[in-house]
């Protein structure tokens, strides 16, 4: 019963009344088993709640561990979409200054590349 397969409720049945457990052993047993799944979807609808706060969203991207490369990756994956966006829509003074700040990306790039 241990694998992966459907199991019936008369196998389960079975299985309990081969260890002898009797009404006062299955009672307790099934009072620990709904406990242990109150606690368990309580802890999902807190885990839920924190998780849609503004804050916890920031703290769990801080949390990453990203390295200086890691994050000068992702900030050149911005700029480069963002400079795609702006050419697109011939705002030139705005891709002048995502040019600046990518030399500054780079050289962060070409640092940890050494």
């Amino acid at each position: 019963m241990t694998d992966n397969k459907r199991v019936t409720n008369k196998q389960i049945l079975d299985k309990i009344n081969d260890l002898k457990v009797g009404d006062e052993g299955l009672n307790a047993l099934a009072i620990k088993i709904v406990s242990r799944m109150v606690k368990l979807k309580s802890m999902e609808d807190w885990f839920d709640h924190v998780n849609k706060s503004d804050i916890a969203g920031s703290v769990a991207y801080h949390d990453l561990g990203l390295t200086e490369e890691e994050n000068a990756l992702g900030e050149a994956a911005k700029l480069m979409t963002l400079m795609n966006l702006f050419q697109e829509e011939e705002q030139y003074e705005k891709c002048a200054i995502i040019k600046g700040r990518m030399v500054q990306v780079n050289k962060i790039l070409k640092k940890g590349n050494k």
